[in-house]
């Protein structure tokens, strides 16, 4: 996959939910989208991939307290497929399954259909359109991303019918709720990510160049108190580094900003300034 969103230097792998219906959630994602548990997982976890890729890690949480939506935690994870005739198959097979739309966007850069899971984690799934097409910002650096309406009737059109592509799909990015986005956007940047854009109250980050793999807002969650344990919804983001030099960058501006929560050789595991558990691992 070269020229898209896993191809940069350090790019989100996988997410991490805690439910309380593991079944249905995993029931839900497979219909959705097509992923399959792995075997292999330990009781009370389930890991969903897309053909081998791990893209979602369940944890069987039946105790924990639901979100209210105004607490730091996940925004959204956005599946990113290989292409508009995909994301048109896409969207054939979620209207023949009944599925609801809560919305749906052309943002410049990428298409994209919003809607969730059924204990309310968001989900974005979208194909980008060519990097050579993006629209920029004027100063000429960033990108400028909009919000106009999506005509699904002429997207639909490009596809026969109902397919899906889960050998194809990725993490494309994940969209946080942050309690503070200037000091989230400090924390990515001090990552080695660079703000490709801001909007009212959010902040969008990448890595080599794409238009981002970290976005953070606070249109619900502003001055919140830190992410609280116990809840349903994000345990973690997983970044990977696609190379050593990567990976030891990050793991040493992590050890710096004092966050980290475990230290192990090729994965640490920190925590962004509004609580939001972050995973650094290492590309095989």
């Amino acid at each position: 996959m070269t020229d898209t969103a896993t191809s940069a230097p350090l790019f989100a792998a996988s997410v991490t939910l805690a439910v309380r219906d593991l079944a249905g959630i995993a029931d839900f994602y497979g219909r959705l989208l097509g992923l399959r548990p792995l075997p292999g997982a330990p009781e009370g976890r389930l890991t969903l991939a897309a053909g081998d890729r791990p893209l979602l890690h369940l944890a069987h949480a039946p105790g924990a307290r639901p979100e209210s939506g105004r607490e730091p935690g996940l925004f959204h994870t956005a599946f990113l497929l290989p292409d508009r005739v995909a994301l048109a198959a896409w969207l054939h097979h979620a209207a023949a399954a009944g599925v609801t739309l809560q919305g749906a966007s052309d943002h410049g850069v990428s298409e994209a259909l919003y809607l969730s899971d059924p204990e309310g984690n968001g989900i974005e799934v979208y194909a980008d359109r060519p990097r050579d097409v993006w629209p920029r910002a004027a100063e000429g650096q960033g990108i400028a991303m909009f919000t106009r309406r999506l005509d699904l009737r002429a997207l639909m059109a490009i596809a026969p019918g109902p397919a899906l592509s889960p050998e194809a799909t990725v993490i494309g990015h994940v969209h946080l709720r942050a309690n503070d986005v200037p000091a989230a956007e400090a924390f990515y940047r001090g990552l080695g990510m660079a703000v490709m854009q801001h909007m009212p109250q959010a902040s969008f980050l990448s890595s080599g160049g794409y238009h981002h793999h970290i976005a953070a807002n606070g249109w619900a969650s502003s001055g919140a108190p830190r992410r609280p344990p116990g809840l349903t919804g994000l345990l973690e983001v997983e970044l990977r580094a696609a190379d050593a030099a990567t990976f030891g960058r990050v793991a040493t501006a992590l050890r710096a900003s004092g966050t980290v929560l475990e230290d192990r050789p090729g994965s640490l595991r920190a925590e962004d300034p509004a609580g939001n558990a972050i995973r650094l691992s290492l590309a095989a």
